[in-house]
């Protein structure tokens, strides 16, 4: 697995991958996960298949489209993101940029 799948939870998941893959450099795609609703919330799984460009600047993109959609004040908003890479996982809650970045080079072109 080269991939990177990405697990979205909340009211907004499938807003939110949308705005994911509008980030320039990033390359996948996304669907919902109809078996998966928890208190009118959904989980979209994302899968990036591919970067262009430096993964620090994407990983930089990655982590502000995070905070954009947890600090949403209204309903619409996202619960958790869960990475999932060929060397692990982890929460975007508490990832740094660097973390993000590293986890993205095997995309890298």
């Amino acid at each position: 697995m080269n991939d990177i799948r990405i697990s979205i939870e909340g009211a907004a998941a499938v807003e939110a991958a949308r705005a994911l893959f509008e980030i320039e450099g990033i390359n996948g795609e996304y669907e919902a996960d109809a078996e998966v609703t928890r208190d009118g919330g959904l989980t979209v799984i994302a899968t990036v298949v591919g970067l262009v460009g430096g993964t620090m600047a994407i990983a930089e993109q990655i982590r502000k489209w995070y905070l954009a959609y947890k600090k949403r004040q209204d309903v619409k908003r996202i619960e958790k993101v869960l990475i999932v890479t060929p060397n692990g996982r982890f929460f975007l809650e508490n990832a740094t940029t660097e973390e993000i970045a590293k986890a993205l080079e095997p995309l890298a072109k």
